[in-house]
């Protein structure tokens, strides 16, 4: 099912955009905190775009990170604000997730009323677990692309791409093509220098010692 697409444009004049960060036992912690250092820089150092940032947790609750770091959310995922974009990130524990029938409920209903989801790493699996990818360009954490084409077979996945724009639905792969990702989102909503300044902002410029 798609979503709306009539809030997706770069048009920056309506205040207070929202886009939620979902954390769940068992998250990859870049996965989450690699989009949100991004986006929350962005959304911080310049209001002015009219986009807000938040976390969102079942219950409200902190979340415990894969290597054990503890992760606090704003919102449940009951009162949490209406969303203009979703990011589900991945992790192990996601595994658990791809079977947990209320999720997954939870996961088609965001996508029947937010413009625009995102997933980093296997956030996208839960995505196909929940039938959203169906005939869709995707792609994940190499190790997992498997997974996905089981999952689903219909999935078109790229299995070179750090992150795949197809147009309502963003995927990325493992946990720091998050970081891309979420710098392209700031490029698709304010604009390549916006994202250019955010980049620079938070000294991101990879240079691999090995």
């Amino acid at each position: 099912m798609s979503a709306p697409m009539s809030k997706l444009s770069g048009d920056t004049t309506e205040a207070h955009r929202q886009i939620g960060l979902l954390l769940f036992d068992g998250v990859e912690e870049l996965d989450a905190v690699g989009p949100w250092e991004v986006l929350a820089y962005w959304t911080q150092q310049h209001p002015e775009d009219g986009w807000s940032i938040s976390c969102l947790s079942p219950g409200g609750a902190d979340a415990t990170g894969a290597k054990n770091l503890r992760l606090g959310a704003h919102h449940s995922l009951d009162n949490a604000p209406a969303l203009d974009v979703l990011i589900h990130p991945g992790g192990p524990g996601t595994r658990r997730l791809l079977r947990d029938p209320e999720h997954l409920d939870w996961v088609r209903a965001q996508r029947s009323c937010v413009p625009l989801i995102a997933s980093v790493c296997t956030g996208s699996l839960v995505y196909a677990a929940a039938g959203l990818l169906t005939g869709r360009r995707a792609t994940t954490h190499w190790a997992s692309l498997n997974t996905l084409s089981e999952l689903d077979p219909t999935i078109i996945t790229d299995v070179d791409a750090r992150f795949v724009d197809d147009g309502d639905l963003i995927t990325s792969a493992g946990v720091s093509a998050g970081i891309d990702m979420a710098l392209h989102l700031v490029a698709r909503f304010a604009g390549a220098e916006r994202a250019r300044a955010v980049r620079r902002g938070i000294q991101y410029d990879p240079r691999p010692p090995v």
